[in-house]
């Protein structure tokens, strides 16, 4: 395996715009105070990122991955406890799959 600079180069060049923005990101926020409405979207964004990429291929899997993805939303919401709810939503998607349903 040889190494090649432009590869190299072009993966530190991405790392180092990569930490530029988060910590611009950071700067900025403690710099500057956002309106109510925008910090209350910054709070709620990462949830709404998770499902956006997370749900398309739930759906593609069929619908008791749907069903199995919805009992691990309503024992997140329930319980709060995120543990839990990975091990509820997997076994019952276990449980579906077991009985050949």
């Amino acid at each position: 395996m040889t190494l090649r600079w432009d590869v190299l180069l072009a993966i530190l060049g991405m790392a180092i715009v990569t930490y530029a923005v988060r910590a611009g990101g950071y700067a900025v926020l403690r710099a500057w105070k956002p309106p109510r409405f925008a910090e209350a979207m910054l709070n709620h964004m990462p949830g709404c990122i998770f499902v956006a990429f997370i749900l398309p291929s739930i759906a593609m899997q069929g619908a008791w991955h749907v069903a199995a993805a919805g009992v691990a939303v309503l024992c997140m919401r329930l319980s709060r406890m995120l543990t839990l709810s990975i091990v509820v939503s997997v076994g019952a998607l276990w449980a579906v799959k077991a009985t050949g349903l």
